[in-house]
């Protein structure tokens, strides 16, 4: 399954990914993190998400600073 199509099934992906990029920003701003938190919060609620999970790892590349050897 392509990446593209992959997170397009994930349930709240979007709303989780924004979030996690906003509190990686070196420019943090605390406000638009509550917000998207909000957002995420909201799309748990409304989707009925009981827990998440993460892809195993190499399936999706998350750009890590140091990969392990």
């Amino acid at each position: 399954m392509p990446e593209e199509e992959a997170r397009a099934n994930a349930v709240c992906a979007q709303e989780a990914l924004n979030l996690l990029n906003c509190v990686a920003d070196s420019s943090y701003d605390h406000e638009k993190c509550v917000t998207l938190l909000n957002a995420l919060r909201q799309c748990v609620i409304n989707k009925k998400v009981k827990k998440f999970i993460l892809a195993d790892e190499g399936q999706l590349d998350t750009n890590p600073v140091a990969k392990k050897p």
